[in-house]
């Protein structure tokens, strides 16, 4: 189960990404289907778990379009609410050397709210793997993370990076913050103070690390020719929770999902960019 935000991404390649108050040339431009949420549950169900999405849509072309890619990949979308607000935008520009830089605007996304969570407590306390990120109100997760199960392993990709405190976080199994994130949070051994179990950062070309009370280890890279980062952070979250939720152990899944990551960065655009979880047993087996 994914709880988190649907947007339509519009997406400007350039050479490099401008300064404040600069204006640069684009080389191309495209559109395609976003938000971490939407992401991270179309990454999961090509990872192949069975996987369904909470989240909202405005009434628009966009709407649609968002909705068609998630049915198109097998997820559940019968807790996806339609409203008047407009869908989700966010405006992309990527460089040539796959760096990206992002401004959301939010639109419906900010329109989901704990009594449209509230109404779908079956389906997320029977869940095995709850993925949230902070695309949506705070109070929508919190309220996720308390009616999962007694047996969900509740992830939670804390971006965009915000202060959370400890009662979100005691209820937090596995987080999954890149290396600005973390720092922004404390730290991964505040995040175990604070009752987290699991700390998972994500490290781009370096791989991720995991902390937790058994100590620090590290998860080797997998190296590729970057073409555009956006989506890897999302193929490596949506991964990750697929392969636990199929029961997979926490190395084996975490190889898988360095992999998916990095195989992410190797095509243009977020959802256009997520590989199928054929791809990367292939990758497992060289």
């Amino acid at each position: 189960m994914v709880v988190g935000s649907a947007n339509l991404d519009l997406v400007a390649r350039t050479s490099r990404l401008p300064k404040p108050g600069e204006t640069v040339m684009g080389s191309n431009f495209f559109e395609a289907c976003g938000g971490k949420g939407v992401n991270q549950a179309i990454a999961a169900a090509r990872a192949g778990a069975k996987t369904a999405f909470i989240g909202a849509l405005g009434h628009d072309h966009a709407g649609e379009i968002l909705l068609a890619a998630l049915v198109n990949d097998g997820v559940d979308v019968s807790a996806v609410q339609r409203m008047a607000t407009p869908t989700g935008r966010a405006l992309i520009g990527v460089s040539d050397d796959g760096e990206n830089s992002i401004v959301v605007v939010p639109g419906a996304n900010h329109g989901i709210n704990v009594a449209d969570i509230e109404k779908n407590e079956t389906l997320i306390s029977a869940t095995k793997v709850l993925l949230c990120q902070l695309e949506v109100p705070l109070p929508v997760v919190q309220r996720a993370f308390e009616l999962a199960g007694s047996s969900t392993t509740r992830i939670l990709n804390p971006a965009p990076a915000q202060v959370l405190d400890r009662e979100l976080l005691s209820r937090v199994d596995v987080i999954i913050p890149n290396e600005h994130e973390v720092e922004r949070l404390g730290g991964a051994r505040h995040l175990l103070t604070l009752g987290v179990k699991t700390v998972i950062v994500t490290q781009g070309e370096k791989g991720a690390m995991v902390v937790d009370a058994t100590g620090t280890r590290q998860i080797d890279p997998f190296r590729v020719t970057t073409i555009d980062s956006t989506g890897a952070g999302d193929a490596f979250c949506g991964m990750l929770a697929a392969r636990l939720a199929i029961g997979e152990p926490l190395g084996e899944s975490l190889r898988s999902a360095v992999i998916a990551g990095a195989m992410a960065t190797e095509v243009e655009g977020a959802v256009p960019s997520l590989p199928l979880w054929s791809m990367v047993q292939i990758k497992l087996e060289l």
